[in-house]
């Protein structure tokens, strides 16, 4: 085929379109001079079969260059290069020896001897590059998929790994398949024995596993070379169009099964990283337009602590951001985005936040993206935190002080019973004054980053010399409590403590107002032997251990008695959708303390109760909360029909958690919480149908004690 075989073609839709005329190429770049594409016969290529060189005058319409080439379709490799001057201080950074991803490439494929380094050194990397791949979504058969659409009051979110939750060999996945979207699809039976209605899994866009320290892997993926192309590592298939069917069935599975999949997005950096970074894509393509440059232009603006951010702002990012989000809802059928770092959304040119930031109004007036689950890690790298703060109207926010206000008062710090008293009722302090619902929090006392459940109750100190970084790495400040012995103990006493308060931080997460979060193997007490930021470790410090899901079932059995008891109660017996404060007001709820009607409030308390009942319903809570070393005797409120134990994370299993036909009548007008546990009591028989308990995740009215 010579040069004049190909044709003009179109600026829109941007990426690699086939269609029966061949596949049309579309790409942006304002200052580039020339750009090549270089198409590649088969798979492994390391060099490319042709080399189209694109004539302004007629491959060229505004900034988008363009080209139609015949007898082309799914499959074929292909990468851009685009020549222009490399002035850094003046914010251009062209280098016309380096193979360019598509930025809107469906699939991405990469060779074995893939080189991150060379994409950073002078001279032709192309033998060694990543390379696009043209895909045709069209074909696939969803087979009447249907989305679960579970509102965010019945909402209980499980985030995992891809690769680590099933990789390792005790999960009983057959080798080829561990640590795939297919290995998942086998452990949706263990998804609904826990109760959890949603997974939120770490990025799954294609990335550069190579931007680790050295003999290290990037193993969580928040490295992002491609915000549209499927991370063909944690794929069965080796063949970049098969990896893209096995999510989709991933996702079909997880729909019939009535599990969402949220994906956690990371919009707000690339694995480009710093002015020393490999040339990939965006910077090759047009640096000045994809990142935010500090004032000597030569230097790029570091608000995620990962080298670059992302100009978010800028028309042609914000419409990348829209148009991958509509892809991910449209061809994959996902159901959410986690936004990882999002306040990077909201910074300006010169990196202030903006009051309004256009790119969070337009994702969710989009009519594509109305509906769907929009959750905000609503801080960055760089100080800005907005927890409380962030713009929308339909977005929730991961709650940082949830997090460490329950890691506080369970592991007895002082002053944080008042804390305590907002966070279990959706933090009005935080969320009452606008028109946001309980559900605008998103608890969680644990995450990919930061110390594992168990090892927030096994370690005082963090443990990160593995990381090739002197143990600097990773937060100082944890909230963690060894329980007496640092480390792994065979202490009988120090264990069954860390059991307690393990079920301590899991009851508070759970059957707390607004929406609950746990982490892959929360509910087995999975270890990365006190590493809390075990993000460049791929093996059996990060894969989850299946035996110890088997080893602490009794564990699992408390997870889902806690979710059953969240979900007995039927929203549409309240005012679903109407603002926090309204159920707030809604609501009798009484204040106790270890007598009636006198809740300690002072700094030295280390403990506090509740009595409520919610709108619309008869029966009332009665939930005790004891970070005190010695058990206290709580005076309990009249019930006429009498106190049942639904709770106590002071028993062993199955006492620890009851259904109600399971449940314990209370004898006498007071009830002994043990030292270091949560008690929930119920009364007022069971709600309608045979769900266990009354418990209702809107809550009830507290008062700001957050001091």
């Amino acid at each position: 085929m010579k040069q004049a075989d190909v044709l003009p073609g179109k600026p829109f839709p941007l990426g690699p379109t086939p269609g029966p005329d061949g596949v049309n190429f579309s790409v942006w770049s304002r200052d580039a001079t020339a750009v090549e594409l270089l198409l590649f016969d088969a798979p492994g290529s390391s060099r490319p079969s042709r080399v189209i060189q694109l004539q302004s005058r007629v491959h060229r319409t505004y900034h988008y260059w363009h080209v139609l080439v015949p007898n082309l379709g799914a499959g074929q490799r292909y990468g851009w290069r685009a020549r222009g001057p490399f002035e850094p201080g003046a914010g251009l950074r062209f280098d016309g020896e380096k193979l360019l991803l598509d930025p809107y490439a469906r699939a991405i494929d990469v060779p074995a001897g893939y080189d991150r380094l060379a994409a950073a050194r002078p001279g032709d990397n192309t033998a060694v590059a990543m390379k696009s791949v043209v895909a045709d979504l069209s074909g696939f058969d969803w087979e009447g998929d249907q989305q679960p659409r579970h509102p965010f009051s019945r909402t209980a979110i499980y985030e995992l790994h891809v690769r680590g939750f099933t990789r390792d060999p005790s999960s009983g996945v057959a080798e080829k398949r561990r640590g795939t979207y297919a290995g998942l699809v086998e452990k949706i039976p263990h998804l609904r024995s826990l109760g959890i209605t949603a997974i939120e899994l770490l990025p799954v866009f294609q990335y550069d596993p190579q931007d680790a320290p050295p003999g290290l892997v990037n193993a969580w993926g928040y490295s992002p070379v491609s915000f549209f192309a499927l991370h063909g590592g944690y794929a069965a298939a080796a063949e970049p169009l098969a990896a893209l069917d096995e999510f989709r069935e991933m996702v079909k599975a997880l729909h019939r099964a009535g599990i969402e999949v949220i994906l956690d997005v990371v919009y707000n950096h690339t694995a480009e990283a710093d002015e020393h970074g490999p040339t990939l894509g965006f910077r090759g393509l047009d640096n000045r337009a994809y990142y935010l440059l500090d004032d000597d232009r030569s230097r790029y603006s570091n608000f995620t602590g990962c080298g670059n951010t992302l100009k978010a702002h800028h028309p042609v990012v914000r419409r990348l951001i829209l148009d991958s989000l509509r892809y991910w809802i449209a061809e994959m059928h996902v159901d959410g985005f986690r936004f990882d770092l999002a306040s990077v959304l909201a910074r300006d040119e010169a990196g202030k936040p903006l009051r309004s930031p256009p790119i969070v109004w337009e994702i969710e007036s989009d009519p594509l993206l109305c509906g769907v689950k929009l959750i905000a890690e609503a801080w960055d790298a760089a100080g800005l935190y907005q927890v409380g703060l962030w713009v929308g109207d339909s977005w929730k926010e991961w709650n940082g002080r949830f997090r460490d206000d329950v890691r506080g008062f369970v592991r007895g710090e002082p002053g944080m019973v008042g804390r305590l008293a907002n966070r279990i009722f959706a933090s009005p302090d935080l969320y009452a004054g606008d028109q946001l619902e309980p559900e605008q929090s998103v608890n969680f006392v644990t995450c990919h980053d930061g110390f594992t459940l168990n090892d927030l109750v096994s370690y005082d100190r963090k443990v990160n010399q593995a990381n090739g970084e002197g143990n600097r790495d990773g937060a100082d400040d944890n909230r963690s409590w060894n329980c007496g012995v640092e480390g792994p103990t065979d202490d009988p006493a120090v264990e069954a403590l860390r059991a307690r308060q393990v079920r301590n931080l899991l009851a508070l997460t759970l059957l707390s107002s607004g929406v609950p979060m746990i982490t892959m193997g929360d509910e087995a007490r999975r270890t990365q032997l006190g590493n809390n930021n075990a993000w460049c470790h791929d093996g059996p410090l990060t894969w989850l251990d299946w035996e110890l899901v088997e080893r602490h079932a009794d564990l699992r059995r408390f997870v889902r008695r806690l979710l059953d008891l969240r979900f007995a109660f039927d929203p549409t017996e309240a005012s679903v959708g109407a603002p926090l404060r309204v159920f707030l007001n809604q609501a009798q709820i009484e204040w106790h303390g270890v007598r009636l009607g006198a809740p300690d409030w002072s700094q030295e308390s280390r403990s506090l109760a509740v009595c409520f009942t919610a709108r619309g319903r008869t029966g009332r809570v009665y939930a005790a909360y004891n970070a005190w070393w010695e058990p206290l005797e709580f005076e309990l409120p009249s019930a006429p029909l009498g106190w049942r134990r639904l709770v106590d994370t002071a028993l062993r299993s199955p006492e620890d958690a009851a259904g109600w036909s399971e449940t314990a009548p209370v004898e006498g007008s007071s009830y002994r919480v043990g030292a270091r546990s949560v008690v929930l009591l119920g009364t007022g028989g069971p709600p309608p149908g045979d769900e266990p308990g009354p418990w209702s995740e809107h809550g009830a009215a507290t008062p700001d004690r957050s001091g």
